[in-house]
């Protein structure tokens, strides 16, 4: 006979009554997390999330049967959703299709996407104000496969490096997988690609003070394996990487996790998991909450693209780009 299922919960998140099934589903087998464990490490979470999430479409990853069965990408809010979930319709011109995306605005919309299975949180990094400006600039910086994470460490420091000549204060977190990502808050003035053009002509110039460690090459066949991807196709319209304070999609339960720039060379990003960053955020608060504050003006940047374009370093197309 089938084992019955756990019995549900309702949990209050401010003013509403988020209803959670199967709360003893086994998610994260490694250490036997539940649906119920996420849920309360969202909720320990809260600030953090809602303020990364915060009027942004956002991609839902969700594991219906938990990180060990299938993975679904979903753009649309789930069926079933509560009158107060709020969505933002984007649309995506080389299939003339729209979407209505989850549009976060308080923990509650958060618990309840947990509720439906999701796991990782991908937000767009523009706001629904205008989904075509974006208002972050995000560094992505992803080791090949036979890239160690000491040299993920070295690459960040010059990329802090250059982000301190530029005026721009960037706010690092581990990619909740084997890298770090850097976000810059910047005016929403430009689209995509130039935004894009920008994060090239950044990309590039870590290159040049880290030829030995860093590629720009675009695709993926042609990369030294043991190199780092300066990713700046990141900043596409569309492309998405996981929230500051977004859980990944593996055994571990690993989290995408703000970091100071004085941690870069003691984190251990697997050491950042459901289990150890509620504890680190009672301790630090939110370490992204003021990214507002410090914004960025592109043009610098700019200024780098259009030298190296005319040098004859165009920006590569992106074959399925909707920008």
């Amino acid at each position: 006979m089938a084992s019955s299922k756990s019995p549900s919960v309702e949990l209050e998140v401010d003013d509403k009554v988020v209803r959670i099934s199967n709360p003893d589903r086994v998610y994260f087998p490694a250490r036997g997390e539940t649906k119920l464990d996420l849920v309360h490490y969202y909720l320990a979470v809260g600030d953090g999330i809602v303020n990364a999430l915060f009027e942004r479409p956002c991609m839902l990853h969700r594991f219906p049967t938990g990180v060990s069965g299938d993975k679904v990408h979903q753009k649309r809010l789930p069926a079933g959703a509560p009158p107060w979930m709020e969505t933002v319709r984007v649309h995506f011109p080389r299939w003339n299709r729209t979407a209505d995306e989850l549009c976060v605005t308080e923990l509650a919309q958060v618990i309840w996407a947990v509720q439906m299975s999701t796991v990782e949180f991908h937000p767009w990094n523009s706001r629904r104000a205008d989904t075509e400006k974006p208002d972050e600039w995000r560094i992505d910086l992803d080791p090949g496969p036979e890239c160690d994470f000491a040299t993920v460490r070295r690459v960040a420091h010059v990329a802090h490096e250059v982000l301190d000549e530029l005026g721009a204060t960037g706010f690092p977190k581990t990619s909740g997988g084997n890298g770090l990502h850097v976000y810059v808050r910047i005016r929403p003035d430009h689209g995509f690609g130039d935004v894009r053009r920008a994060a090239l002509a950044f990309a590039r110039e870590v290159e040049r003070r880290s030829p030995q460690d860093v590629t720009t090459t675009w695709w993926r066949k042609d990369r030294d394996s043991a190199a780092l991807f300066v990713d700046y196709n990141q900043n596409a319209r569309d492309h998405t990487i996981a929230a500051a304070y977004s859980v990944r999609g593996n055994p571990e339960a690993t989290v995408s996790t703000p970091i100071r720039w004085d941690e870069v060379d003691d984190v251990e990003p697997g050491d950042c998991t459901i289990a150890t960053v509620p504890a680190r955020y009672a301790e630090l608060g939110d370490l992204h909450a003021d990214i507002d504050d410090h914004v960025f003006d592109l043009a610098p940047l700019l200024e780098w693209a259009d030298r190296d374009e005319a040098a004859g370093n165009p920006v590569p197309d992106l074959p399925d780009d909707d920008s």
